[in-house]
C-alpha cells in the first residue's frame, strides 16, 4: 500500500470581482485555485501505484474544505437566519452546512470528479475531518460530496470520512493536528455537537468562530497565511495606511465590534453543553475506531490527550483579539477623565485638560501592546511528550499532520514526524503578487511495518513531484 497525505487546499467558494474594492478577498478568485496542481499530483500518484502493482491511499488529511468563508445565504431557508449571518456567513446546523457545502462543490466539480475516479480504479479515498471542514461530520454533507465523487454503489466501499485521525497500515498515524491547537480544538472530540436555540449546530472552536465573524468582514487580510494577519502593532499600523485607509477606514470599529461578537460566541458556544446520547455513546465510539481503523480503546485515549482549550483562559483569547488593548485604553481615558472631573470640583479647569494624563500613559500603553506575541502556532504541535503517546496507544512509528502550514520532516521522540504542509492560495500582499510557502504532501511507502515517511513537493505547474529534505534535529 502506498500511502499519499494530503491538506489545507481550503477549497471554497470562488470570490467575485468587486469594482469598488477590487483587492478584497481578492486570494479566494477562482484564477488562484490550486485544483489543476491537486488533479496532477492524484493522477501521477495513481500511476506510480498502478505501475508498481500496489494500492494507493489517498488521505485527505483535514481543512480540505473550508467552510469559514462561504458567505453566501439562500433565498428560502430552513429557519430564520440571525442578522450576522447576512453580514458574515451562516452558522452551524446541518441544513446550513449542506447549502454551504453545495457552493464549494459547483466551483470544484473537475477536482471532484478526478478524486471519484481514484476511488473508481479501486484505491482507496480517506477525508480526515480538520477544524476549517468540521462541518463535513454532518451525514448530509457527506452525501453531497459522495454525489460530487460520481461514485456507484459499489464503489462507495472505497470512500471513508474520520472525525480527526486515521491510522493507516497499523504504523502511521494521521491527523490534521487541531486538537494539538489549544485555539483549534474541540472541548469533546467523541461528541462535537451542541444545541442553539433547539437546533442542533457544529460546536465550532474560537479560531473559526474568529476567521468567520472577523477576518471574513477584513477582506484584505489573508488567513492561509498567518503573517497576513497575525502581526504587531506597526506592522498592522503599516498594513492599514498601505492597503485599508481608503477602501476601510473604520476597520477599527470593524474590528471592536467584530472581536467583541466573536468573543461572546466563543464562550457561548463553549459553555454549552455537548448533545450526547448515553445510550449511544458505545456505539459512536465503535464507529469512529472503525472508520480510522483503530480500536474503541484508542478513541478514548487519543480524545483525552488533546490539548485544552484556550477557552479555558480567557485571557489568552482577549489578547489574540487584542480586546486587552483596548479595555487598557479605554481605562486609561476613563481614569484621566475621572481625574479630571475629581480637580475640577476644586479648581474649575477646561475637560480637555484629560488629554494630558493620556498622553503620559500613552507610552506606557505602546510598550505594552509591543510586547505582547502571538501565541498562535507558538508551540509545535507535535512534541516528545505528545508524541509518545501516540506511540504508545497506537503503536504507530509515522505521524502526519497539517494544520500550521509549515512543512517540515523530523525524529521526535519515538515517531518521524512529519507535517505535510499546505496548497492553500497564501499571499504576503493583497494584490496575491508573492505566494507564500510551497504545494507539499507526505508519501510513505514500502512493505508494511518497514515503510518510509517522505516530504515531497509539488510546484506549480509541474509534472513531477520534487523530494524535499528532512528538517535538521
Amino acid at each position: 500500500m502506498q500511502t499519499l497525505v494530503i491538506s489545507d487546499l481550503h477549497l471554497s467558494d470562488a470570490e467575485p470581482v468587486d469594482p469598488k474594492r477590487p483587492l478584497w478577498r481578492a486570494f479566494r478568485r477562482s484564477e488562484y485555485f490550486v485544483d489543476s496542481d491537486v488533479i496532477a499530483l492524484v493522477r501521477h500518484a495513481c500511476a506510480q501505484a498502478e505501475s508498481a502493482g500496489d494500492k494507493l491511499e489517498l488521505v485527505l488529511n483535514g481543512d480540505v474544505l473550508d467552510f469559514d468563508p462561504v458567505m453566501k445565504v439562500p433565498e428560502e431557508v430552513v429557519s430564520p437566519l440571525h442578522w450576522l449571518a447576512h453580514l458574515r456567513g451562516m452558522g452551524t446546523a446541518e441544513w446550513m452546512s449542506v447549502f454551504k457545502v453545495e457552493q464549494i462543490l459547483r466551483d470544484h466539480v473537475q477536482l471532484f470528479a478526478e478524486l471519484g475516479d481514484v476511488a473508481r480504479r479501486g484505491h482507496q479515498l480517506v477525508f480526515v475531518l480538520g477544524n476549517h471542514d468540521l462541518e463535513l461530520c454532518w451525514p448530509a454533507v457527506q452525501d453531497r460530496v459522495r454525489k460530487a465523487l460520481a461514485l456507484q454503489s459499489e464503489f462507495q466501499v472505497n470512500v471513508r470520512f474520520c472525525e480527526w485521525f486515521f491510522l493507516s497500515e497499523g504504523d502511521a498515524f494521521i491527523s490534521h493536528g487541531h486538537l494539538f491547537d489549544p485555539y483549534c480544538t474541540l472541548s469533546d472530540p467523541l461528541h462535537p455537537h451542541i444545541s442553539i436555540g433547539g437546533e442542533p449546530r457544529v460546536r465550532l472552536p474560537f479560531g473559526e468562530v474568529a476567521n468567520r465573524y472577523m477576518l471574513n468582514g477584513m477582506g484584505y487580510f489573508n488567513p492561509h497565511a498567518s503573517q497576513n494577519y497575525i502581526m504587531n502593532a506597526w506592522q498592522y499600523v503599516v498594513f492599514f495606511f498601505r492597503y485599508m485607509v481608503r477602501a476601510q477606514p473604520l476597520l477599527l470599529w470593524t474590528w471592536l465590534w467584530s472581536a467583541t461578537v466573536t468573543l461572546v460566541i466563543t464562550f457561548a458556544e463553549f459553555l454549552r453543553p455537548p448533545l450526547r446520547d448515553p445510550l449511544m455513546v458505545e456505539e459512536k465510539v465503535a464507529g469512529i475506531a472503525e472508520r480510522a481503523q483503530a480500536t474503541p480503546a484508542m478513541v478514548r485515549q487519543l480524545a483525552a490527550a488533546s490539548e485544552p482549550s484556550a477557552c479555558t483562559n480567557p485571557l489568552m483569547i482577549a489578547r489574540e483579539l487584542w480586546l486587552d488593548r483596548a479595555l487598557l485604553f479605554l481605562g486609561m481615558v476613563y481614569l484621566a477623565w475621572y481625574a479630571v472631573l475629581t480637580v475640577n470640583f476644586v479648581f474649575p479647569i477646561s475637560p480637555w485638560w484629560f488629554l494630558l494624563p493620556v498622553t503620559g500613559a500613552f507610552p506606557f500603553f505602546l510598550q505594552y501592546s509591543f510586547q505582547v506575541k502571538p501565541e498562535t502556532f507558538s508551540k509545535p504541535l507535535i512534541d516528545e511528550a505528545r508524541a509518545s503517546w501516540i506511540a504508545r496507544i497506537t503503536g504507530a512509528r509515522l505521524a502526519v499532520v497539517g494544520h500550521t502550514h509549515a512543512p517540515e520532516l523530523k525524529q521526535i521522540g519515538p515517531l518521524k514526524v512529519c507535517n505535510e504542509g499546505f496548497w492553500s492560495p497564501a499571499f504576503s500582499d493583497p494584490q496575491c503578487l508573492r505566494r507564500i510557502g510551497t504545494q507539499s504532501f507526505a508519501r510513505i511507502t514500502g512493505e508494511q511495518g518497514q515503510r518510509e515517511l517522505e516530504l515531497w513537493e509539488w510546484p506549480p505547474g509541474a509534472t513531477e513531484p520534487r523530494l524535499l529534505p528532512q528538517t535538521p534535529a
